[in-house]
């Protein structure tokens, strides 16, 4: 006796509930390249954030900086930091606030490097100070607002 399926001649068939005769091998659908590979993010959220990383970014002095963009629907920007230097990652849900960030937005933020190899930095606890002066701002409930 093998353990191996039937081949696709003798498989079984059965009736559909449209009345069409449907095979297994009919059923059968390749993979998603999405399915079951997709490889999680590395970049630590709000919610994946270890306790103890919270904390060190939490006593950490705070960083002033201006909004060099921010796409509200991949969910991530960039801060130029005032003081110069490369520029900040900012992920959608460490924003604080009403407001969805603008280009040119003044903000606060405190800072927590990003795994597995903590050589870059990502803003977190994001305050937006000033909002660019002549743009409309979006709330996050999708209101617009002339600044």
């Amino acid at each position: 006796m093998s353990s191996e399926p039937p081949p696709p001649s003798q498989r079984p068939t059965h009736q559909s509930s449209a009345g069409l005769l449907d095979t297994q091998q009919a059923r059968d659908r390749s993979p998603s390249p999405l399915r079951g590979n997709a490889v999680p993010s590395p970049l630590p959220t709000r919610r994946t954030r270890t306790f103890s990383a919270t904390v060190r970014a939490s006593q950490g002095p705070v960083y002033k900086g201006v909004c060099k963009c921010f796409c509200r629907s991949k969910g991530h920007g960039f801060i130029t930091p005032a003081d110069g230097g490369p520029d900040i990652f900012l992920h959608i849900s460490d924003v604080e606030g009403e407001y969805v960030p603008m280009e040119g937005d003044e903000v606060t933020y405190k800072m927590c490097s990003i795994p597995p190899k903590n050589e870059k930095l990502q803003a977190v606890e994001v305050v937006i100070t000033h909002l660019a002066p002549g743009t409309k701002h979006e709330t996050w409930s999708g209101h617009v607002v002339s600044s």
